[in-house]
């Protein structure tokens, strides 16, 4: 048995028993192929919720810390996160942006799904905040569908990402995915700005459609330096 599913066997029963997620629109995903899963982000736990809610594994970008700490507890982390699917990135490089599209580009190429959060990272606030046109070029760099997805309720188990998870009853997180986008009429036209706009504004639509969020025409970085 892979590492994947292993912790996907283990930790996902364990999911199941003290959250009971419900899983919307699963069949919106293909069943093989390159595919790029494109959602909300509200807190910490999304990139161990989504791998383990999704029939196929699940590759993603995330911070080279989660997996350089030392001792033993650096180790099970790094063990874990490189296991559900992280790729470890150094996004705070001048090159960050670059590296992780490359690394998208790489992942779906090769056939399997990758997950991005076009936030760019975590809302600051519970709202919807405006789309990094990144994933507009990847979708158009490798003809890759994308399905849009929504983690609901995961900010009231994990508020603030901060600290363990919270228990009890009311907390009940929903990962909803909506149907697949196509965006191959843009084909050869990833370099046009306008177009990388409008791609990602029809994502960041449907996120908002699946997820009921307010949305904030304004970037979630620009929003928390405020």
């Amino acid at each position: 048995m892979s590492r994947f599913l292993l912790i996907k066997a283990s930790l996902g029963t364990l999911l199941r028993v003290l959250f009971r997620p419900r899983v919307e629109g699963a069949e919106n995903i293909p069943g093989s192929g390159p595919v790029i899963l494109a959602g909300n982000h509200l807190t910490f736990i999304d990139s161990v919720i989504l791998p383990l809610v999704s029939k196929r594994q699940v590759f993603f970008i995330g911070k080279d810390e989660y997996v350089t700490g030392k001792g033993p507890k650096g180790r099970l982390m790094a063990w874990f996160f490189t296991g559900v699917g992280m790729i470890p990135v150094d996004r705070d490089g001048g090159r960050g942006g670059v590296a992780a599209l490359m690394t998208g580009r790489r992942v779906l190429e090769e056939g399997h799904i990758f997950g991005i959060y076009p936030e760019g990272t975590r809302s600051p606030d519970g709202r919807l905040y405006r789309g990094r046109t990144g994933i507009a070029r990847l979708a158009l760099m490798t003809g890759a569908p994308v399905v849009p997805f929504a983690m609901i309720g995961t900010d009231e188990v994990q508020p603030d990402g901060k600290g363990l998870p919270r228990f009890g009853r009311g907390r009940r997180i929903t990962v909803r995915f909506g149907e697949s986008l196509d965006f191959s009429r843009y084909e050869g036209m990833d370099r046009d700005r306008y177009v990388l706009r409008a791609v990602t504004d029809e994502v960041m639509s449907e996120v908002m459609s699946l997820s009921g969020q307010e949305y904030v025409d304004m970037y979630a970085t620009k929003a928390k330096a405020a």
